[in-house]
């Protein structure tokens, strides 16, 4: 009998993929956060790795600051179309819009700190009852410590 080896980077993929699935089999409204950043992308990627040939079964949820280039959005909205995936979109502009939020001023203003309480309204007003994020452990101490 010959011995299967699997590499790092597919140990990693296939703990990650098992993740997402008992995620789905735990939970009855998941959703996957989607920024377009690579962590996003690779995070995308796996869970339709991980249901195909079916369809990603949770959308994906992007928290648009209103500062993304217009090629980021394409990016966003082409993937979304490639993978076949339902995507749930929260504005920033509109929690300022609604009081919700107050926009920064002033040389050093960002949007970035506001997107914490956009988040939290999309997964409440969509009753998603978990999310999913990515983040590499090699880039962040912190990060290297978190257990799931």
């Amino acid at each position: 009998m010959s011995s299967y080896y699997l590499s790092h980077l597919k140990e990693l993929e296939a703990e990650a993929i098992y993740v997402i699935r008992e995620v789905v089999a735990q939970f009855e409204n998941p959703a996957l956060l989607f920024s377009g950043g690579k962590d996003s992308i690779v995070l995308a990627y796996l869970s339709r790795k991980a249901f195909y040939p079916a369809r990603i079964p949770f959308p994906l949820v992007h928290i648009d600051t209103g500062h993304n280039f217009p090629e980021t959005i394409g990016f966003r909205d082409a993937l979304v179309d490639k993978l076949g995936v339902r995507l749930v979109v929260g504005s920033v502009q509109e929690s300022i819009d609604k009081s919700r939020v107050v926009e920064e001023k002033g040389i050093n203003a960002s949007r970035n700190a506001l997107q914490t309480v956009t988040l939290l309204d999309t997964l409440a007003q969509h009753q998603f009852d978990v999310a999913m994020g990515g983040a590499r452990r090699d880039e962040e101490k912190a990060r290297a410590k978190e257990r799931f």
